[in-house]
C-alpha cells in the first residue's frame, strides 16, 4: 500500500511544488535509485517490464525511486520538474490475460516523455489505451491492481484514476492526496467508460477496504489543510513518516490489520507491506531537489538530496538477497534491529536522525552539489551504523509470537537469519 500527496505553490511556504510519496511493498522487495540521462534515440522499441512498445525520439532526464526488479518507477522526477507518484487501486475491471504496461512501467514512461504535468498526464492515458496495464506485480506473491497517479510540475498538478483502460483525471486545487482507493467523483476529463460516472463507483470493495486507504488518505490531507500556507520539505518528510496519534510507547508490533502513513508489515494477509522507500521532490520556479531515503521505513532512515546536475553517489544495485555493499540492505540491518524494540531503539535515534537531516536541509544551497550529495549519502550511512550499535545495546522486547514469526520468516528468505 502507498500514499502520495501534493502541496501548490500557494500552499507552501516558498511557492513551491512539493510532491511526497512513500512506496510500500513487501519487506524483503529492495528498493533502487536510479537516475537516467536525457536521450536521443533511433531505436524503434523500447522494453518495459514485460512487453515492449513504440519508443520516442528523445526521452527527458529522470530521478527514479523503484523495486529492484521492475523496469518501472514507483515515484520519481524529470528535468522539467514534473513529478509523480503512483497508488495500486482496487476496481471492478475485467483482468486482462495477456501482459501490458504496469502502473510503474506507465510512470516511467511519463516522466520520459512528458514535459508538463498535463503532457504527463496524456502520456499515461494514450498509453494506458493502447496497452492496457496487466500483469504481476507482486514480488513474491500474486498481486494484480489498477493505479492512480498525482502528477505534478511548477505551478500544477493533477490526480488521475484509472479502471482497466478507462480513465479520469482532475485537477487539483492547492493540496491533495491520494491512498490505495479511488477518490473522484465525476471528474474533469474521463475516457468515454467513465464519463458521467461516479468513479468511486467503481471500486472493490473488499479490498479498498482491507487496504486502510479512507483513514490514511484522510490523515495526510488534513495535515496539508491544517499546513496550507506553511508546508515545507521538512513537514513533508514528517508527514510521511506519520503513525497516527499514537505515544511514547506505540509499537507496529501490534495489530494484525490496520495500517499507518508510514507502513510497516506484520503478521497475516493484510499487513504484507511496509514503507521500502520514501520521496519528497522540491519544485521550484528554477531549480528540484529530490530527497530521497533510498531505504525502508522513513521513521528509521534519512532522507538525501539528489539534483540532476550532481548526480546520483555510485550505488550497488540491490537484489532480492542481503547484500552489505547495498545501501538498502545495510539500513536493513538497523531498521529490523529497531522493530525489536520498537519504542525505546527508536528514541535512542529519532532526534539524531532529525538533527542531521536539518543539517542536510541548511547545507542544502551548497555550490559543490555532487560533493554535498555523496556528503550527505556517506553522513547518513555512518551515522545509521552509529545508531545500530546504540540501539543493540538496548535489550530486544517481548513481541507478539506471530509478529516474530512472521519476521523471523522474512529475515529466512532475506539471509539475514
Amino acid at each position: 500500500m502507498c500514499d502520495t500527496f501534493v502541496s501548490l505553490p500557494d500552499a507552501t511556504s516558498d511557492g513551491s511544488v512539493i510532491l511526497g510519496k512513500n512506496s510500500d511493498r513487501e519487506p524483503n522487495e529492495a528498493h533502487e535509485l536510479r537516475m537516467v540521462p536525457a536521450a536521443d534515440t533511433s531505436e524503434d522499441l523500447v522494453r518495459a517490464t514485460y512487453i515492449e512498445i513504440a519508443q520516442v525520439p528523445h526521452t527527458h532526464a529522470v530521478i527514479l525511486a523503484k523495486p529492484y526488479w521492475i523496469w518501472g518507477a514507483e515515484m520519481g522526477v524529470n528535468e522539467h520538474g514534473v513529478s509523480i507518484g503512483n497508488e495500486a487501486v482496487f476496481t471492478k475491471a475485467k483482468r486482462e490475460s495477456e501482459p501490458g504496461l504496469l502502473g510503474m512501467d506507465l510512470l516511467r514512461l511519463a516522466l520520459e516523455r512528458g514535459g508538463t504535468a498535463e503532457e504527463a498526464v496524456e502520456v499515461i492515458t494514450t498509453l494506458l489505451v493502447e496497452h492496457g496495464q496487466h500483469g504481476q506485480a507482486g514480488h513474491t506473491h500474486k498481486l494484480l491492481y489498477d493505479n492512480s497517479y498525482i502528477v505534478s510540475d511548477r505551478q500544477e498538478a493533477w490526480i488521475l484514476e484509472t479502471v482497466g483502460r478507462d480513465w479520469a483525471a482532475q485537477r487539483v486545487r492547492a493540496t491533495a492526496s491520494i491512498s490505495n482507493g479511488l477518490t473522484l467523483g465525476v471528474a474533469e476529463r474521463t475516457s468515454a467508460g467513465l464519463a458521467d460516472v461516479t468513479v468511486t463507483d467503481r471500486s472493490d470493495f473488499v479490498y479498498t477496504r482491507f487496504s486502510d486507504s479512507a483513514a490514511r488518505q484522510c490523515r495526510t490531507s488534513d495535515a496539508l489543510a491544517a499546513d496550507r500556507g506553511d508546508l515545507d520539505v521538512a513537514a513533508a518528510m514528517r508527514l510521511l513518516r506519520d503513525h497516527g496519534d499514537v505515544g511514547p510507547d506505540w509499537t507496529p508490533a501490534r495489530g494484525v490489520t490496520g495500517q499507518t502513513v508510514c507502513a510497516h508489515a506484520g503478521f497475516g494477509p493484510i499487513r504484507v507491506a511496509q514503507s521500502t522507500g520514501s520521496m519528497v521532490s522540491h519544485v521550484t520556479a528554477d531549480d528540484i531537489t529530490v530527497w530521497l531515503t533510498g531505504t525502508s521505513a522513513p521513521c528509521t532512515s534519512v532522507f538525501k538530496p539528489v539534483w540532476f546536475d550532481a548526480g546520483l553517489p555510485e550505488q550497488t544495485r540491490p537484489g532480492k538477497r542481503f547484500d552489505s555493499r547495498s545501501m538498502w540492505w545495510r539500513h536493513e540491518l538497523l531498521h529490523r534491529a529497531t522493530l525489536r524494540n520498537y519504542p525505546e531503539r527508536m528514541a535512542s535515534y529519532g532526534k539524531l536522525r532529525d538533527d542531521l537531516e536539518a543539517e542536510f536541509l541548511a547545507g542544502a544551497s551548497a555550490r559543490d552539489r555532487a560533493a554535498f550529495t555523496r556528503q550527505c549519502f556517506e553522513a547518513a550511512d555512518a551515522a545509521e551504523r552509529q545508531w545500530l550499535d546504540a540501539a543493540r545495546d538496548i535489550p530486544a522486547a517481548s513481541t507478539p509470537r506471530l509478529y516474530r514469526k512472521a519476521w523471523q520468516k522474512w529475515d529466512k528468505l532475506a539471509g539475514m537469519s
